[in-house]
């Protein structure tokens, strides 16, 4: 049985979260988390081929979406949890983990905070830790001061995308313009406070779970070296490098996803 049923669920601070499934119920369930300006969507292109093997479980960021937007900063704790709540509310004990930018950092708060809920991870496009605080104060101030969400829209798509995607009408890109036009700015305002004020750099060692981190070799994000260091901090963790800027899964997608499927889906 295939569903695409979209719901919501509500957090223990009243915060509801959207969410859907994809595929068959009886496969191996597979979390997605998003980056932030983003939503479930960006990852609509993976889906056929990801479905082949998992039943995915896709869902919007407080703050994103079809999910609520709270107001003031947001944080690591809280994001993780709301994937916790989710699970618990989906009755889902233990599923398998990507995530890729801001949805790489709440896996791996899952991975650190409870691991017994989680089979593999994959951490794409990410950090341990993107510092120092101080130099998140002034985009979150100038975001919250704009008009609208356009300059940090584009300034968004310029660090996401190569420039041969940016320079003609990209109907993938277009479709994540419309998205982050679309997006309050107080759910990135929000999402950014949380990246300003977490620090992984310790305690992802405590990571148990088989772990691949892929990075994105012209990433200006999260960098190559970002990757290289989360993989040597998580133990045993793998690396892969691919040649793209930080959307990986769209820039690089058949590279991305032959990573992905194949590490998930590997005999331990």
């Amino acid at each position: 049985m295939t569903s695409h049923v979209r719901t919501a669920i509500t957090t223990g601070d009243g915060v509801r979260i959207a969410y859907r499934f994809d595929g068959d119920e009886h496969k191996p369930v597979l979390l997605l988390s998003n980056s932030i300006g983003t939503d479930l969507h960006m990852w609509d292109d993976q889906v056929p081929a990801l479905s082949e093997h998992f039943r995915l479980l896709r869902y919007d960021a407080r703050g994103h979406g079809a999910s609520d937007v709270p107001d003031g900063p947001y944080s690591l704790d809280r994001l993780g949890r709301d994937v916790v709540e989710l699970l618990d509310a989906l009755g889902l004990e233990r599923v398998h983990v990507l995530g890729l930018s801001l949805g790489g950092i709440v896996a791996q708060w899952l991975g650190i905070h409870v691991p017994r809920r989680v089979d593999r991870l994959v951490l794409s496009n990410t950090a341990a830790y993107l510092g120092p605080p101080s130099q998140w104060d002034r985009p979150i101030a100038e975001l919250l001061e704009a008009p609208d969400m356009r300059a940090t829209a584009e300034n968004f798509l310029h660090n996401w995308f190569p420039a041969r995607m940016l320079q003609r009408d990209n109907e993938v890109v277009e479709g994540f313009r419309r998205t982050l036009l679309a997006t309050r700015r107080e759910g990135v305002a929000g999402s950014w406070a949380a990246v300003r004020d977490y620090d992984l750099r310790r305690t992802a060692t405590l990571i148990p779970n088989p772990t691949l981190v892929i990075a994105g070799e012209h990433d200006t994000v999260t960098s190559a070296d970002h990757g290289r260091e989360l993989a040597a901090t998580v133990p045993g963790a793998r690396f892969t490098l691919l040649p793209t800027v930080h959307m990986a899964n769209i820039e690089g997608q058949a590279q991305f996803l032959a990573a992905v499927v194949s590490f998930l889906t590997e005999q331990s």
